[in-house]
């Protein structure tokens, strides 16, 4: 550096020197060194991403194959046998058929909501659309669709009085909070409280679910928004709350935000998320 900086020609090598020659054959090596080694890094972690993108979806397909198995079993035996022998049950057994149908069908519905949710985020092409929400009206628009679902259930409402928008997709952040509720009331055994709490921290509004049901298994929560097994009740059959949670995921991170879960202490499960409260200019 001292022949190129400070001797003729100044700012260039002179290559007639041996110690000039050599640094240059020395930066080149360095510099291949690095851009190889940048190059792999990032082969390295396209790699990675990619493997855990087709495990994600290895573990979706097969929450998917087990949980439509299931219910369409369930509506095509009831279904079948109502048809068959309809003149031999009464009208409470009849009744009780339907009803099973009927909530199967509508489960079934979710799932499909569910998936068409990740097939869309799931294309690098989708970007995700914000408008400012009103913090009132989304929860309002909640709470209606689940009182419909869940008629004997209640929520307790816990949000900011003063009047707050956040830019989201509101119709996905309804299906996360709603899926979270769905995962509480099918799965949180023993439920007596369930909560939906909303403040804001700095710039960010930070979402809780509550409930004081059974809490989760320590060690669900590691994999509980992959699809993976993330019910809290281990002995239900039905893990679309498994596939639920791993849109809520998907969903939140498409925001630019997070999600985590956890166990409370004095019993029963929160689901926690964030979403900016302004848009960053990357966005």
């Amino acid at each position: 550096m001292l022949n190129f900086a400070f001797t003729t020609p100044l700012f260039a090598f002179d290559f007639t020197i041996p110690e000039n020659l050599i640094s240059a054959i020395i930066m080149i090596i360095v510099t291949i060194l690095t851009g190889t080694l940048t190059t792999k890094i990032k082969r390295q972690e396209a790699m990675r991403a990619e493997s855990e993108m087709e495990r994600m979806r290895a573990n979706l397909l097969r929450a998917v194959s087990h949980d439509l198995r299931t219910p369409l079993t369930t509506i095509y035996g009831s279904s079948s046998t109502m048809l068959d022998n309809y003149s031999l049950f009464s009208d409470e057994q009849k009744l009780k058929m339907l009803k099973g149908i009927k909530d199967d069908s509508q489960w079934l519905t979710r799932m499909v909501e569910n998936l068409l949710s990740v097939t869309r985020l799931d294309n690098g092409n989708v970007e995700i659309l914000k408008t400012p929400v009103v913090l009132e009206e989304l929860i309002d628009s909640v709470l209606q669709k689940f009182r419909k679902r869940y008629p004997e259930h209640s929520v307790i409402i816990d949000i900011p009085e003063e009047f707050i928008t956040i830019p989201m997709d509101a119709l996905l952040i309804e299906q996360v909070i709603i899926n979270i509720l769905d995962n509480a009331v099918e799965h949180a055994e023993g439920m007596t409280k369930l909560c939906l709490k909303v403040f804001t921290l700095e710039n960010k509004a930070v979402f809780e679910i509550s409930d004081d049901g059974c809490g989760i298994e320590p060690e669900r929560l590691k994999t509980i928004f992959t699809g993976s097994g993330g019910s809290q009740a281990p002995t239900d059959t039905k893990i679309n709350s498994g596939i639920g949670l791993s849109v809520c995921a998907t969903i939140i991170k498409a925001h630019g935000g997070n999600i985590q879960a956890d166990n409370l202490r004095s019993g029963g499960a929160v689901f926690r998320f964030t979403l900016d409260m302004e848009e960053s200019e990357d966005e």
